[in-house]
């Protein structure tokens, strides 16, 4: 996400020598978090496992998946660090490209290992692995092509890995990981809690959480064009540029959004019929279909700003809006709503999206103020 808004301003500013370095420092700390993840995998491992207390099958083969899929940690953060670098300057369909490639090679693989070899979740893991790493090596060697000078000012100076530039990208991708880990202990929390809810209402939540993925990938595709016009403006100092970026992407948020509303009133059960053939799941799962409808209302704006604001790289005001949505919002709903049981989780995660996207907008006037006319 840092890497977006910093390559953005660079590019607005017409400073290619910072466009590499905010590359360079971005790949530096993806591999250095990489290799942290790889050697504290066991510990994520039984964290993970003591919160979702699975079933003794289900662990299994979730430690199969987890055991290989980690080797990618440095990959998969490579490959975030470059689509963001490429979003950031301009130049989405090398982005899309890449992550198009990406996705076959993933689909190719997995039918290779899974239905030709038979290696069931652990194919499946290798697959994501090979893919990921294949599109890091093809993200770096596009990199070069766009700008050849990268791997010279790499061997000619070290600048872009001191402390002095470093650190407030730590700093920024600091405040991203707490904003993140906000968003994931809430969702982890509504998949813990509905696993006490009974296997139908866990499965039934597996089901609608892929309307939310729907979601994230239709608005999330808008407020990566924000992340980019918004950078630009600010690092061109256009105030008015990034005013008329925000209305032209709230525009499209909005339109997209009800698109969604309407579609998953219309479809909703037809499309939960075909994420799954089982009875009792589909029913507990168009119980709960009028959240979804709601959910692309209550989410727009969240989607939206957290674009924005990753283009005006202020990820202090992401994190403090995310820490007051989740401790402020969500598990307050839930806690005075837990008697309603999914009902409660599904309540107080539109709230929290509700509050995400109201304490964005409030910080929203002080951004556009720091960007000089």
């Amino acid at each position: 996400m840092s890497t977006t808004g910093l390559a953005g301003q660079a590019y607005g500013a017409g400073d290619q020598v910072r466009q590499s370095h905010v590359l360079l420092q971005g790949l530096t700390l993806a591999l250095g978090l990489g290799l942290l993840l790889l050697l504290t995998n066991s510990a994520i491992w039984l964290a993970a496992i003591s919160l979702m207390k699975p079933s003794a099958l289900v662990a299994e083969q979730a430690q199969l998946y987890f055991d290989i899929r980690i080797i990618s940690a440095p990959a998969a953060l490579t490959n975030l660090v470059m689509m963001g670098w490429f979003i950031g300057l301009q130049r989405s369909r090398t982005a899309m490209a890449l992550l198009i490639i990406t996705n076959v090679v993933n689909i190719g693989l997995d039918l290779l290992f899974v239905l030709g070899f038979k290696w069931g979740v652990q194919g499946a893991a290798l697959a994501t692995v090979m893919a990921d790493f294949s599109a890091a090596g093809l993200a770096i060697w596009l990199a070069c092509r766009i700008q050849p000078e990268i791997i010279a000012r790499m061997r000619q100076h070290r600048l872009w890995l001191h402390w002095q530039h470093m650190k407030s990208l730590i700093a920024m991708n600091l405040d991203i990981f707490i904003r993140s880990l906000s968003l994931q202990l809430c969702i982890a929390f509504m998949t813990a809690k509905a696993a006490r809810l009974g296997d139908a209402t866990i499965a039934a939540n597996a089901v609608l959480m892929n309307f939310l993925m729907l979601i994230a990938l239709g608005l999330d595709g808008i407020a990566y064009a924000a992340e980019a016009m918004v950078a630009q403006a600010k690092g061109a100092k256009r105030r008015f540029d990034a005013v008329q970026a925000i209305q032209l992407n709230g525009f499209w948020t909005a339109i997209l959004a009800v698109v969604f509303a309407a579609v998953f009133w219309l479809f909703g059960a037809a499309i939960v019929s075909l994420l799954t053939d089982l009875d009792e799941v589909r029913r507990t799962a168009e119980n709960f279909l009028v959240y979804i409808v709601l959910l692309p209302l209550a989410g727009a704006a969240c989607f939206l700003l957290d674009g924005i604001f990753i283009g005006f790289s202020a990820a202090k005001q992401m994190r403090n809006t995310m820490i007051l949505a989740a401790f402020g919002v969500f598990f307050p709903t839930w806690w005075l709503l837990q008697q309603q049981g999914n009902h409660a989780l599904w309540i107080a995660f539109l709230c929290f999206l509700l509050a995400r996207g109201v304490g964005l907008s409030y910080c929203l006037p002080e951004q556009l103020r720091r960007v000089t006319q």
